[in-house]
């Protein structure tokens, strides 16, 4: 494992809003568990994000040191992509805000939610959009990878209800079916 230097560390620290992990945290097994447990790999550096804000500078972070990045949305990814050896890993679990405007039927969505949370948000206004099967799988993931589900046939895959992405403050929007439509 790649030695951090502390004052690197405290830099990246001090730039985010969110936490950052080491290895010799004691919180550091727990923050790197992902839903494959056969997946055991050891990160340098894992900033949990706490708003879109602090990716960049995980990234230029990254760069600065030449450290691989690995992205976690819902960390559900079976092969686990979500975490790599000896890198940093840029991590949106804590990111989990589903908000829905039902009049325009849109759902904004944070990059660590799960589709738990997509779900019972957009079901609380009597909508749904077409996703998976396993409530613990990141939305995120999720869609940039195709995904399907249930309502997969009549309404096609979930990124084809993706209405636009953000950068930085501001979430994705999802488009949300009402039913019957």
């Amino acid at each position: 494992m790649k030695i951090q230097s502390n004052e690197k560390i405290e830099t990246l620290k001090n730039n985010v809003k969110g936490q950052i992990v080491l290895p010799d945290d004691p919180n550091y097994n727990e923050v790197r568990e992902i839903w494959n447990a056969m997946i055991d790999r050891r990160p340098a550096v894992i900033v949990q994000c706490a708003e879109a804000d602090d990716v960049p500078h995980a990234i230029s972070y990254a760069r600065e040191n030449g450290l691989e990045i690995s992205i976690r949305g819902g960390g559900h990814n079976i092969a686990g992509s979500s975490l790599c050896d000896n890198g940093v890993v840029i991590d949106f679990s804590n990111m989990t805000t589903v908000s829905v405007d039902a009049q325009k039927r849109r759902a904004y969505v944070e990059p660590g939610a799960t589709l738990g949370d997509f779900d019972k948000a957009v079901q609380a206004h009597g909508l749904a959009t077409p996703v998976g099967i396993n409530s613990t799988t990141g939305i995120a993931g999720l869609t940039l990878g195709g995904g399907f589900g249930w309502l997969t046939r009549k309404y096609g895959m979930t990124i084809d209800n993706l209405v636009s992405q953000f950068r930085c403050s501001h979430p994705v929007r999802i488009r949300a079916l009402s039913r019957g439509t």
